[in-house]
């Protein structure tokens, strides 16, 4: 179960009080956020996108260029929410010009990240609404939600619902979103060379 500790903060007054704790938490509009741990099959899932991502930086020619950072905090463009995404693949290039990355691993602008991945738990609503929201508003070209189990809503999962891998890609400021399920491939615009389906995914 989240909880919620209703007291408001700014992103700076977040930053320090509640950043590399044992426990993990976001910022949502000033409202600190204790996130559920990942376990079991999400840790083995972001694991799995995570070594599958590495070994296609590799094949794309960019490794050294593009990184997984074992630790983020991708900060929102009205300041008011910081989130910690399971995976997040970053521009080294473009990282050295946040001037908050290598004090305090905080990114603010959308050139530095390549993709993002949120893993669906118990939270959906935050990965789907206020984080899809967000990370459009910022400008990130590319979010990917990995819901394995179909804890989303059936507007996003269908009626019955089904296990999704959704991918959004950033079009004139706007997310256009494909999905994909079962033996479908998956065609990432950023990741071309990624080559899973849905299915080699959710059935580790």
């Amino acid at each position: 179960m989240i909880q919620t500790l209703a007291k408001n903060i700014t992103f700076d007054e977040f930053n320090a009080q509640y950043v590399n704790r044992e426990r993990h938490y976001e910022l949502h509009d000033e409202i600190v956020v204790e996130m559920p741990k990942p376990k079991g099959k999400h840790s083995i899932v972001t694991g799995f996108l995570m070594e599958e991502l590495i070994l296609t930086i590799i094949e794309m020619g960019k490794r050294g260029k593009w990184t997984i950072p074992r630790e983020s905090i991708v900060k929102s463009s009205n300041g008011k929410s910081g989130y910690e995404p399971d995976i997040i693949v970053i521009d080294q290039d473009a990282i050295a010009t946040e001037s908050r990355w290598g004090s305090e691993s905080i990114i603010e602008k959308a050139e530095s990240v390549k993709l993002i991945v949120e893993v669906v738990s118990t939270n959906w609503r935050d990965d789907y609404f206020k984080k899809r929201a967000d990370y459009e508003e910022l400008g990130i070209p590319e979010y990917w939600i990995v819901d394995y189990a179909a804890l989303g809503g059936r507007n996003f999962l269908g009626n019955p619902k089904q296990p999704t891998f959704s991918i959004y890609q950033l079009i004139e400021g706007e997310y256009q979103i494909k999905q994909c399920r079962g033996d479908d491939p998956i065609v990432s615009p950023t990741f071309p060379a990624f080559k899973q389906t849905p299915n080699q995914i959710f059935l580790l």
